[in-house]
């Protein structure tokens, strides 16, 4: 990062081969369509690229990448809230909301953690599936690492639970 801040081309082209995987992936489960993660990495890239004067060297580069791809994803629900309030609604209801508890006989991660709050599948993800520590996954979110284990052992009751119930059945 130290060397792509002073313009090193062959940087950024490292930076962006190794981590364009995994934070497609962060999108990817957050977002559950693939157009739409591939469109909210290449915001990710401009973003970092236009924000790499504000990374500090010596810190770590993850947590300071995640923090700008966390604002990427909450910029764009914003943005697509707003058009969503302006559109046409449907004059006829589902007949039957779908269960938020029920999971399907194939267990996929991102229908798993759909039973989750944002907060508490985004600090699963953080935690479990890109391998940040607490440190780093309190400094992406702006938030403490006691706020941070606080939600991952909330988020771990939740599953257990769920997991403990489709035992059961």
């Amino acid at each position: 990062m130290q060397r792509y801040q002073q313009s090193d081309a062959n940087a950024a082209g490292e930076l962006i081969a190794q981590l364009s995987t995994p934070m497609y992936q962060f999108y990817l489960a957050q977002v559950r369509e693939r157009a739409l993660a591939e469109d909210l990495l290449q915001d990710f890239w401009l973003r970092i690229h236009n924000a790499r004067r504000t990374y500090r060297p010596g810190e770590p580069v993850l947590p300071w990448m995640y923090a700008i791809a966390r604002r990427v994803r909450i910029d764009y629900y914003r943005r697509s809230r707003g058009r969503k309030h302006h559109e046409i609604q449907s004059e006829q209801l589902p007949e039957r909301a779908a269960d938020e508890g029920q999971i399907g006989t194939s267990l996929d991660l991102t229908e798993v953690l759909k039973v989750l709050p944002k907060s508490q599948r985004e600090v699963i993800l953080l935690l479990k599936v890109s391998g940040l520590s607490l440190e780093e996954v309190a400094r992406a979110t702006g938030s403490s690492v006691g706020a941070v284990k606080q939600k991952a052992h909330r988020a771990y009751d939740k599953l257990r639970k769920l997991f403990s119930s489709k035992d059961e059945l």
